[in-house]
């Protein structure tokens, strides 16, 4: 059973994906510093990441200074929910410069 899930790699790329495991995005070699789950809002146009991945835990963002996304997610506005109660949202495309690819 597929999933919608997404991954952080290293090297700042962000993958999405209909996949079983977060790991079933990565590439040889890549290493991974978060993923999730992810929805769109068209509505609002956004990208909505939440929750976090059993094997790599939730996105690592202090790691990064750009995030490296598909450009056919030009023009959606990318948010990460930690729906823990303790932390408020994160801003992706705020906090970081988005490079578009």
């Amino acid at each position: 059973m597929s999933y919608p899930k997404f991954i952080i790699t290293m090297e700042g790329y962000l993958r999405l994906g209909m996949v079983n495991q977060h790991k079933d995005l990565l590439k040889q070699g890549e290493q991974c510093i978060g993923g999730g789950y992810y929805r769109f809002d068209f509505v609002s146009n956004y990208i909505i990441l939440d929750r976090e991945s059993f094997d790599f835990g939730c996105p690592k963002w202090h790691l990064l200074d750009t995030l490296k996304v598909p450009s056919v997610y030009r023009g959606l506005r990318i948010v990460y929910k930690y729906d823990d109660g303790f932390h408020e949202d994160f801003d992706v495309s705020e906090k970081l410069k988005i490079e578009y690819q």
